[in-house]
């Protein structure tokens, strides 16, 4: 089943874990790192599902491939939900994961209620419009101090539930069985295996 995928992000550390979660499909996945004149998506949603549909539109309509996007958050009780759907530029607009992860120990100095969870949004989308939206959640808590030397963006931060351990301490197999973005695109898969069968 050799047919093309796009997957709306130029993040490459999203890339390349989409590939891996996609591989039981068999397909060509391609991203718009290979579509550079493509304009950007502006993120400005109020949620992240907002913000994975318009992306997941956006990438069908200017390729004319099938679409997936994603948005993720991490939502923390006692910052009253933040980051949230702004934490890809919790620290600025042009901060990088360090400067984020930073800002959330900063802000959570001396806190004791240390809950928090992942969220990812995947949208996928035709030419013509949106086909379905889903979700996958993960519960954890922040920790005290940076944890670990893999993955991205907040794992270093993020403790799951249950693994005594952060997504960056995991290897990016153990990571990818358990984490938000499986999650949502477990749900999503027999859908565009069904949709891909058609194309």
């Amino acid at each position: 089943m050799n047919k093309p995928l796009l997957i709306s992000t130029r993040n490459p550390d999203k890339v390349r874990e989409f590939r891996e979660l996609m591989s039981p499909l068999h397909i060509s996945v391609h991203s718009m790192l290979d579509f550079p004149e493509a304009p950007e998506t502006i993120e400005d949603k109020d949620s992240i599902y907002g913000n994975a549909i318009k992306k997941a539109i956006a990438g069908a309509q200017y390729t004319g491939m099938l679409c997936l996007a994603d948005d993720t958050g991490l939502f923390i009780a006692a910052l009253d939900g933040a980051p949230g759907v702004y934490s890809a530029r919790y620290a600025g607009a042009y901060c990088s994961y360090l400067d984020n992860r930073r800002k959330v120990l900063l802000q959570m100095e001396g806190i004791s209620e240390r809950s928090a969870y992942f969220e990812t949004a995947v949208a996928l989308a035709d030419s013509e419009g949106l086909i379905s939206v889903v979700s996958g959640k993960v519960q954890g808590r922040i920790s005290e101090v940076e944890k670990g030397e893999n993955g991205f963006g907040y794992d270093s931060i993020f403790e799951v539930e249950g693994e005594n351990k952060s997504y960056a301490e995991m290897s990016e197999q153990e990571k990818n069985m358990i984490s938000h973005r499986n999650l949502a695109v477990q749900k999503m898969l027999p859908l565009l295996q069904n949709i891909l069968k058609l194309w």
